[in-house]
């Protein structure tokens, strides 16, 4: 998707002796790419919005441009890794959390469902472009999409059998009430971005922890999923 780095010797390029430098520039230059996209891709979509425009935007050559990205499209895949990255890490970290290895199914859904949340609300922006500019723009695109539903359909999957285990949940095959709940979870998404970010976390927290508990067969009740007091989405 994105080639080694600056060739030495070119108007972008760089001398061995300014190697620790040429790396933060070019960092800084990715970054400037990332950032500008964002901003333009969620005011004039992304079919609004060219490589000319993102680089006249960005200060940055077209030449530097395609030493970062293949096009515009891996530009897209690349910021909606960055969301989907977030998210799973912060599922991960949750995991990680004391108590949480030996935690009932509802404590521990609830705890993984405001890490998500919280990890991939943390910038409207990002999420606007994540779960809204990121769908139907090609098959390339839907690839990557379906690369992230896949992991995230085993590991709920994982989530489903260890309930399953514990008495917690109704034995079954979980697979497709898995990617049917991804789906519902992306719309989820979209809709508060779509909204402006106006829906408070906490509500879609709580949404996103009953379609998960009842995906999986657990009793759920009108407290299940509410984030307590001082513990933001």
């Amino acid at each position: 998707m994105e080639s080694a780095g600056d060739p030495a010797g070119g108007g972008d390029g760089l001398h061995g002796a300014d190697l620790g430098t040429g790396h933060a520039r070019k960092a800084l230059r990715r970054e400037r790419l990332l950032t500008t996209a964002t901003d333009l891709f969620t005011t004039r979509g992304y079919v609004g919005t060219s490589i000319e425009r993102i680089c006249v935007t960005a200060r940055v050559s077209i030449r530097a441009f395609y030493q970062e990205f293949d096009g515009r499209e891996s530009l897209l895949i690349a910021l909606h890794n960055r969301v989907a990255r977030a998210g799973m890490e912060a599922t991960l970290a949750a995991l990680a959390g004391p108590g949480l290895d030996a935690a009932d199914t509802r404590t521990r859904v609830s705890a993984l469902v405001r890490a998500y949340v919280g990890a991939v609300t943390a910038d409207l922006a990002s999420a606007q472009v994540a779960f809204v500019e990121v769908i139907g723009v090609n098959r390339a695109v839907e690839d990557h999409r379906v690369v992230w539903r896949s992991l995230w359909t085993d590991f709920l999957t994982g989530e489903a059998d260890r309930a399953v285990g514990r008495g917690e949940a109704v034995p079954r095959d979980y697979t497709l009430a898995m990617v049917a709940l991804i789906g519902a979870i992306n719309e989820l998404m979209a809709h508060w971005a779509r909204g402006g970010g106006a829906l408070p976390r906490e509500v879609v927290a709580d949404e996103m922890t009953r379609h998960v508990l009842a995906t999986i067969g657990h009793p759920t009740g009108p407290g299940d999923g509410a984030v307590r007091a001082g513990e933001g989405a």
